[in-house]
């Protein structure tokens, strides 16, 4: 006899609809599982023989063959164990194939027959809704991402017989109380850093107002101790929540990535460290590995100690930073993954971290020139904010704080409003996303702003893709500032903020430039 149930696969960032097909007949013992399965597939057999015999039913002395169609399509994981049980079930004449037709069927089976959670299901829901399924059988443990799916029923089955009794017609189990209230009511450990704490930093802290309140890209560079870090790590009580559409976003690459805890509240914050590889940063050939720019999409990608990743790694930076996704090529395979995101990062200026503070660096020219050429040109000419602390500014304990984190959230909250407002239809959400057909649409300079520009310009400062940036940056202070219209005053503080980040490195850099020694 002849049954087959609708599964998933997850592949990268995707959902892979599986038609897994049974057949019992007269033969051998035996049971083959076909399609370009993989060793937790195949292993799938064992899981299924004695979650079926542990639940009661009888597991079939005959010739089982299951394929997991289309057949050219690699299957990965545990979660189709549900599905093969239940297809097997029908199969073999002790389940009405009725329901198999409309339900999908998704989690591991431990041997005792319990239906164990699987990742991806938010995505899996999806999917589920696209190929017209009308109810997702799951574990109670991801219920309630899967129910954030609209016109789609969620059925939790805690075993293999609830599973059986549901596609007979019965009720499910009882869905468990999600906890993403628990643990939106509990404090967030990040909403307990403030930007009072920083002090005798106004500049600096002004410009991750404004990175925050843009989503642009920013670089904060000064001696060890002053600040950047503990900046860094405050940005996240200022961000604003994440919308209904980047939530659940968010939520499906965590649940793929292997993440629970239900729909995503607060923007992703990612501080990998330094010794991380190109395939950790971007993500690899691996199937479903995940880099550090995709879990950061719609958030904060925070890399401390700038100087100290791997060319390789920064350099692969480039593509995200100006696409908002990362293409990953390989022999048989590519996929593109979503990845915008804002970069924060931190740097010392030179290797002992004291240049610009009077006598204090003792680093020769050579070092310092080994020191410039860890950061490309191209990487540098992608950040719009370029944050200088002082050494002197972080002496003073009692020096009064620029803001708080509650007056921040304000300023970028309204900000991100009138941007929301702006960019209405446009297909984009903050300034930093704009390409060059919006700003010349929603940022019109007046004559001053237009000569301030290129003087800028003819002095060598900005290159093509810097004059858009800066103008998305005065688009943002003026946002910040309640004003309709960029002014001189918006632009001067946006190439005044940039300083010379995109032309780090180079030789002609004046004395302000981010590796430039001062006398």
């Amino acid at each position: 006899m002849l049954a087959h149930a609708h599964t998933f696969t997850i592949d990268g960032l995707q959902t892979r609809h599986v038609r897994v097909e049974v057949d019992v007949r007269r033969g051998l013992p035996s049971f083959t599982i076909v399609g370009l399965a993989d060793a937790a597939v195949r292993e799938a057999r064992e899981r299924v023989r004695a979650a079926i015999l542990n639940s009661g039913f009888e597991f079939p002395t005959q010739r089982i063959t299951a394929n997991l169609a289309p057949g050219d399509l690699p299957k990965a994981g545990a979660a189709l164990d549900l599905a093969l049980a239940c297809a097997l079930l029908a199969a073999s004449g002790q389940l009405a194939p009725d329901r198999l037709q409309t339900h999908a069927l998704l989690g591991e089976l431990g041997l005792d027959g319990r239906v164990c959670p699987s990742r991806g299901t938010l995505a899996v829901a999806q999917a589920a809704r696209k190929a017209r399924l009308t109810t997702l059988l799951l574990a109670g443990e991801r219920a309630h991402e899967a129910s954030l799916v609209q016109r789609l029923e969620v059925g939790v089955v805690e075993c293999l017989q609830s599973a059986v009794r549901v596609l007979g017609g019965g009720r499910p189990d009882a869905q468990p109380r999600s906890d993403a209230g628990s643990r939106a009511r509990r404090p967030d450990p990040r909403a307990e850093l403030d930007l009072a704490d920083v002090r005798g930093q106004p500049i600096a802290t002004r410009a991750v107002l404004i990175a925050a309140a843009g989503g642009h890209n920013c670089l904060l560079s000064g001696p060890p101790g002053t600040g950047k870090t503990m900046l860094a790590q405050r940005i996240a009580s200022i961000l604003p929540p994440l919308g209904r559409n980047e939530a659940i976003e968010v939520t499906r690459i965590h649940s793929i990535a292997g993440f629970g805890g239900g729909l995503a509240r607060e923007r992703p914050l990612r501080a990998p460290h330094h010794s991380i590889t190109l395939a950790g940063l971007v993500g690899g050939a691996e199937r479903g590995h995940l880099g550090e720019v995709v879990l950061a999409h719609n958030g904060v990608l925070f890399l401390d100690e700038l100087s100290e990743f791997s060319r390789v790694a920064l350099d692969g930076l480039r593509q995200p930073l100006e696409d908002g996704r990362v293409a990953i090529v390989r022999a048989q395979r590519s996929t593109v993954y979503p990845a915008r995101f804002m970069l924060l990062a931190a740097t010392n200026p030179c290797p002992c971290g004291y240049a610009g503070s009077g006598d204090l660096c003792r680093c020769s020219e050579a070092e310092l020139a080994r020191h410039r050429r860890k950061l490309s040109g191209p990487l540098l000419d992608r950040i719009d904010l370029l944050a200088q602390f002082e050494h002197h500014a972080a002496h003073d304990p009692n020096a009064p704080p620029s803001t708080s984190s509650r007056s921040a959230r304000v300023l970028v909250r309204s900000a991100r409003k009138r941007q929301a407002a702006r960019l209405r239809g446009d297909g984009v959400l903050t300034n930093a996303q704009m390409d060059a057909r919006l700003l010349r649409r929603h940022v019109r300079l007046p004559p001053e702003a237009e000569h301030t520009l290129k003087r800028a310009r003819e002095r060598g400062m900005l290159s093509a893709r810097a004059q858009h940036r800066v103008l998305r940056v005065a688009r943002t202070i003026a946002d910040l500032d309640g004003r309709d219209r960029v002014g001189v005053e918006d632009l001067s503080e946006a190439v005044a903020l940039r300083g010379d980040a995109g032309r780090a490195g180079s030789p002609r850099a004046p004395g302000r430039g981010v590796w430039t020694r001062h006398a």
